[in-house]
């Protein structure tokens, strides 16, 4: 019998202990066999996606002749001792399998195997429980139905993702069937473990990044539905920041608006949100959110939803608590924004993939030399062994953006960072400026304003397309859009 290293079958991963749990005596088994209907899901639709996989499917076949394709869902991933955290399958396999969110079965594993002439698409997922001659059904908290609600048929499952569907109990005699394979590693300790290391698993786990930096028009359909989310959800954030000013923690109010959002209309956050009121925004990657917002100051939100499908939205929008700008504030404010403008008219075709970040650095850099906190021009200080005005900026201009919110991260160089821009990429700009609330080369108004703004853009044929436009990003708009929203 093949096992794993840890000595469980595929098929039987091992279950939380759960000694408070009660006995199941031999008479309620038996009872709990009988007296059920068929429930067959009504009005099952085929997804949206399939033809999309199965085009996507084609491509890594071409890419892999004669390779056995292996691309596992993951597993769980435990929060604590017998609570695991919500289960979100691996960005290649979903990309893959189309198989989304709501739908995804931990352990599951598409595999494409070679026919001589291509690949057949198999996915092994654990179906539905069955009722006869089995408890799982009652009894397993991470598979049965009872403890996890209804999952999909095999067949149900088939028809809906136009793929071949086979049970997860027979992945193990199929992989005893040794052949040239390749994998994607770390996301499924059984399938590290019985599929043998190819020197060419990192070239594959590449292309499965690099494959996905040009979106399809499904992909960019559903990158917008998860910034049009996004926006709302905002807007919901807006309203909670009066409700919020003053009391202890009023950053985790404001962020709690959006999360309801985000799991209403999507599958759940892109990412942790940051809320950051104050000199909080300083903290770039501030999710503790544990502040309290104040009049006078800033709240920095960095936040998107990630819908159904996966894609994420990802929006920064720094917002006056009393919905008025300083001057000090609007000054930063503004240099941000033209910074931001500056880097979306840098992105088009053919452009390197640096440009925007530099056409932005190139605002920042002169607005501070400007505000008098540069002690070289801003000339010297651009050039990359120097480049003091990354005190205030330390951060990259943008990334590119999908199904991962820093997405097709294990891209080659050559082809991401270093590459250029191509029709159908959808990336984020978002400069920001920084100032410590103990810089003292700033004057003291200034001290503790931290300014970021982000939108996703698609790159188009001439140039490229700001999906989160509706957005107001202008100083007098986020002003005017606060009143509107926070009117009584």
């Amino acid at each position: 019998m093949n096992t794993f290293d840890n000595g469980e079958k595929a098929a039987e991963r091992k279950l939380p202990s759960r000694p408070h749990d009660i006995p199941t005596p031999e008479p309620l088994k038996k009872f709990m066999e009988q007296g059920w209907a068929p429930s067959p899901l009504k009005d099952l639709k085929k997804s949206p996606v399939a033809p999309y996989a199965v085009a996507r499917r084609k491509r890594l076949s071409e890419a892999f002749p004669n390779k056995r394709l292996v691309i596992p869902a993951g597993t769980f991933k435990v929060r604590s001792n017998d609570s695991d955290y919500r289960f979100r399958p691996h960005t290649a396999y979903s990309w893959l399998s189309g198989v989304n969110g709501t739908d995804a079965v931990p352990d599951s594993v598409l595999i494409l195997e070679p026919n001589g002439s291509g690949h057949d698409s198999l996915l092994f997922i654990h179906p539905r429980s069955v009722r006869e001659n089995s408890d799982e059904f009652y009894r397993n908290v991470r598979h049965g139905e009872f403890w996890i609600g209804r999952r999909m048929t095999l067949e149900e499952t088939e028809f809906a993702y136009e793929i071949s569907v086979r049970h997860i109990d027979t992945l193990d005699d199929f992989l005893s069937i040794e052949k040239d394979s390749l994998t994607v590693r770390g996301e499924d300790s059984y399938i590290d473990s019985r599929v043998k290391e190819s020197a060419d698993d990192a070239a594959f786990f590449s292309w499965l990044s690099e494959a996905r930096l040009v979106k399809d028009e499904f992909e960019i359909a559903e990158m917008q539905k998860a910034i049009d989310a996004t926006h709302r959800g905002f807007e919901d954030m807006i309203r909670a920041i009066p409700n919020a000013v003053g009391k202890k923690r009023g950053e985790r109010l404001v962020e709690g608006a959006f999360f309801t959002r985000a799991r209403f209309e999507g599958n759940d956050l892109g990412y942790d949100s940051i809320v950051a009121a104050g000199s909080h925004a300083c903290v770039l990657h501030w999710i503790r959110n544990d502040g309290e917002l104040r009049n006078g100051e800033l709240v920095l939100i960095d936040a998107g939803v990630e819908a159904e499908s996966l894609f994420t939205a990802d929006i920064t929008r720094t917002f006056p608590i009393n919905g008025k700008f300083t001057e000090a504030q609007r000054r930063i404010y503004m240099l941000v924004y033209e910074a931001q403008e500056a880097g979306m008219k840098a992105v088009k075709p053919g452009a390197k993939f640096r440009d925007f970040h530099v056409a932005a650095s190139e605002v920042l850099a002169r607005g501070l030399a400007e505000l008098g906190v540069l002690p070289i021009s801003p000339e010297e200080s651009l050039k990359a062994e120097v480049g003091l005005h990354r005190r205030w900026t330390v951060h990259g201009t943008g990334h590119m953006l999908g199904m991962d919110v820093h997405d097709c991260a294990h891209a080659r160089k050559e082809a991401h960072t270093e590459g250029v821009l191509k029709e159908g990429m959808i990336l984020t700009v978002e400069p920001g400026l920084y100032i410590q609330p103990d810089d003292t080369l700033f004057p003291e108004e200034y001290r503790g304003i931290g300014v970021r703004i982000e939108d996703d853009v698609l790159v188009t044929k001439d140039g490229c397309k700001n999906l989160s436009a509706a957005m107001p990003r202008h100083p007098d708009e986020v002003e005017a859009w606060m009143a509107a929203l926070t009117a009584k």
